[in-house]
């Protein structure tokens, strides 16, 4: 009977780890707003669809909430500047109808400068 109920608890643990956080869809005008979450239930990417192609601002968090990346569509095509955070690290990509233009790498300088 003990190895049963263990059994039992085991599988509800399993079960309740094993859901996942569906993304929610919200009308709003002409666009759908999607919201993305992680396993934790924190938001992941936030971004708008515009008869079903990706359009405008596209956000991604990390687990923490900190943003990671920041992204532009157009009809469902890359456009205009994106920006990649990575630790002390900022990538920009600029995108043109779904091409790169160009890449930016900006890197945080340790180094800070005072007169005493």
């Amino acid at each position: 009977m003990k190895k049963l109920i263990t059994i039992c608890m085991f599988c509800l643990v399993a079960i309740g780890y094993a859901q996942e956080n569906k993304p929610t869809f919200k009308a709003e005008g002409d666009l759908v707003k999607a919201t993305y979450y992680h396993e934790d239930g924190s938001v992941s990417t936030e971004g708008y669809f515009k008869d079903k192609k990706l359009t405008g601002k596209w956000t991604r968090f990390d687990k923490k909430g900190n943003k990671t990346q920041l992204a532009f569509y157009k009809e469902g095509k890359k456009v205009g500047k994106w920006f990649m955070w990575s630790g002390e690290n900022l990538k920009e990509i600029t995108y043109n109808n779904n091409a790169i233009v160009d890449v930016s790498l900006w890197k945080s300088e340790s180094k800070l400068a005072s007169n005493k």
